[in-house]
Formats: C-alpha cells, structure tokens, sequence
C-alpha cells in the first residue's frame, strides 16, 4: 500500500529487517509501506536499469554507492514497462539531477509509480549486516503506516520467503511480439521472457536476429511455430525450483538440438534440465563489478549480475548427462559460484549473469556472437 505526498524528504520513515534490526530514516518516493526481501547492489550507475530490472521482483534494493540519483531519470534507458523493486534504500539522494537526458528526478519517478523508499539511513552498516545475516525479508515504513516497531516487525515477519517463490509468470509478457532484426536478417530466435530486460532482444537484433520473445507459459508448439534457429531463455525473478514448466520446455529444446542460450534464471533453467540442482546463496550477486572467469579462454571479465540463486554443479570434471557431456564454462572468482554452463556434444550454454550490460560493462557481449555461431555452424 503506498500514498504520495510532495515533500516526502521531510516525512520520517523506517527499514524493519526480520530479525529485528531497524535503521530510521526520511521518506524517499512514495510514502506508505512496503514489503520484500532486503538485498544490495553495488553498481555504481545503472540505478534506472536496475529498478526496472524484472528479476528484481517482490526485492527492496540498497544501493552501497553513497549518493543516487545524480543523472535524473530519462524515458531511453528502462528495461521494462515500470519499476519492479519493492523498495528502494539510499544514502545521499542527489538534491538536483543533472543530466542532459534527464526528464525528471529519480524521487518524483519513486512517486509518480508508487515505489515506497527511505534515505538517510547508514547503507554501509546495512550492507555489511546482509553480508553476515544474509538477505533477509523487510519492510519500509513512513507517513501513517508507522507504528510500534513490534508491531512493524510481526508484519515483516509474516511476508512469504523468496526460497520457494514463483515469480516469473507475474512479471513476463503476456502476448507475443517480434523485435525485428537490425538490417539483414540472419537469424530468428525465440526469446522465453521469464523477466527479460529490453536490452536483451535488442542485442541480438542489432546481430541480425528477429526475435520472437514469447510468454514464459509457451509451448513447444509455440515455440517451433515460429521457425527459429535458435532458443533464448531470459533472466528472471524468484526461486528457479518452481519453474517446472520452463525447465520442461528447455528439456524438449535440447531433445531437437536445437541451438540454446539462456542468461541468470535461463542458466539455472538449463542446470535443472541437465539434472542438476540448484540452491540460495547467504546474500546473492547483484551490481556491475563481478568478475567472472570464462574457463573455455581463461579471460576474466568484469560482469552485471542480479541472482540470489545459483546451480549446483561440479566445477572440477566434465559431468555425463542425458543430452551428453556437460561443464562448469564460468565460475566468479570472488566464491567459486557456478557463472556458466555448457554442453559438449550439442549446442548449448549459458550464463548467470547479463551479457546486454545495458549499463555496462560490456566485457561479456561477445556471448551473443557465440550464439550466433552455434546457429551458424548448426544451419552448415
């Protein structure tokens, strides 16, 4: 439930975490309550492609970077028809944006979508609490919805968990559409939106690809029905143990080796469907300065993440499995956590993290052409 109110700034507000720790703080955006699971992201830039972000679905973000907003908000750079997040934590909101594209403030556009935040508060110390508890449900409070702190935590306490979650059908389109290719056409790809960003499709096009992005409850007939040469699966929001009916789909993928690619909630779509399991990490990846190590090249690239789940594969061996040999083709250097996936004897990989980078780096681009060429080699 959220209310507006012009100068929110001034109105105070409160994070209730689910193990009772509280930081107090000014109404930011919309002012009213609400509810999600409190994770961070430590990007830099990127605040407006990262609220619009899908996979950030039913999360309050805490932004680690000191101050936010400084660039305003533009109508060029969203991932997606709204803001997701259901919250948003900042230190040091920018006073006045500044920005040649900017249209309005990152403050007004909170309000103007109803998206509940607070600033003012220590997000270091909150950053670092995550760090050690983990992310965790919370709530953020301001205006009328404040009340006594144990009453606010009882509320925070009884929100569903993300472990369990099925978020991806709440967030992905309901209609099928076609981003046309840039230029010649190559290639036609059907894109599986499970919380696709609108950089994505749009990466592959400028390669010469149309891609049909369909629902995330299409068919195998859908799919085919299109003609592709290739399959996508999108990144995407919740617990990927729930997705039994994408994992199926992929599953009838593989059986025609058709050429597969997926990113974030598509990879651990295809560790599922190659038999392994997936699992919660403490407090997930999410920012633009995760390094990643392709293990195929041995080059390391400085990557965009948003997952808090992962797959749970061996990294030291090539593993047998019911569509052939299978590894570990990325691991991030900071844990060991499994980043990538391929399959030896047929064309298939994927990625956790985003190659489209709309906000940068774009180390990781090069996987839309090694897309390509599993598409080319499986057309000679």
């Amino acid at each position: 439930m959220t209310t507006s109110t012009r100068g929110a700034a001034r109105v105070p507000a409160v994070l209730v975490l689910e193990d009772g720790r509280t930081f107090r703080g000014r109404a930011y955006g919309a002012v009213g309550e609400t509810f999600g699971e409190a994770v961070f992201s430590t990007g830099m830039t990127g605040y407006q492609e990262t609220l619009t972000d899908p996979s950030y679905d039913r999360q309050i973000v805490v932004a680690t970077a000191p101050q936010i907003g400084n660039t305003g908000w533009n109508d060029e750079d969203d991932e997606s028809a709204r803001i997701w997040v259901s919250g948003y934590v900042v230190r040091d909101p920018a006073r006045v944006p500044s920005n040649w594209r900017a249209k309005r403030s990152l403050d007004d556009e909170l309000e103007r979508q109803g998206v509940v935040g607070i600033s003012g508060i220590d997000t270091r110390a909150l950053t670092r609490h995550l760090r050690e508890r983990g992310s965790m449900r919370a709530g953020i409070f301001s205006g009328e919805a404040l009340a006594p702190e144990a009453d606010l935590l009882a509320r925070v306490q009884d929100q569903p968990q993300m472990k369990g979650a099925s978020l991806y059908e709440e967030v992905a389109t309901k209609e099928a559409y076609v981003v046309p290719a840039v230029g010649e056409k190559r290639f036609t790809v059907a894109a599986i939106d499970l919380g696709i960003k609108g950089m994505t499709p749009h990466r592959m096009a400028e390669r010469g690809i149309e891609v049909h992005v369909l629902p995330a409850t299409a068919t195998a007939a859908d799919v085919y029905a299109v003609d592709p040469d290739g399959v996508f699966f999108s990144n995407g929001p919740g617990d990927p143990a729930t997705a039994d009916g994408p994992v199926a789909l992929m599953t009838a993928v593989l059986e025609r080796r058709t050429p597969l690619f997926g990113i974030c909630f598509g990879n651990q779509i295809l560790g599922r469907a190659l038999g392994f399991g997936t699992y919660k990490l403490k407090y997930g990846h999410r920012g633009i300065n995760q390094p990643v190590q392709d293990r195929t090249t041995g080059k390391v690239e400085v990557t965009a993440h948003n997952h808090g789940f992962a797959v749970d594969a061996p990294l030291d061996k090539v593993s047998e499995t019911k569509f052939g040999r299978a590894e570990v083709s990325h691991v991030c250097l900071n844990d060991n956590v499994v980043e990538g996936l391929q399959l030896l004897d047929q064309p298939a990989f994927s990625v956790q993290y985003h190659p489209e980078a709309a906000a940068g780096p774009h180390d990781a681009a090069y996987l839309f052409d090694r897309f390509v060429s599993l598409m080319e080699g499986q057309r000679a």
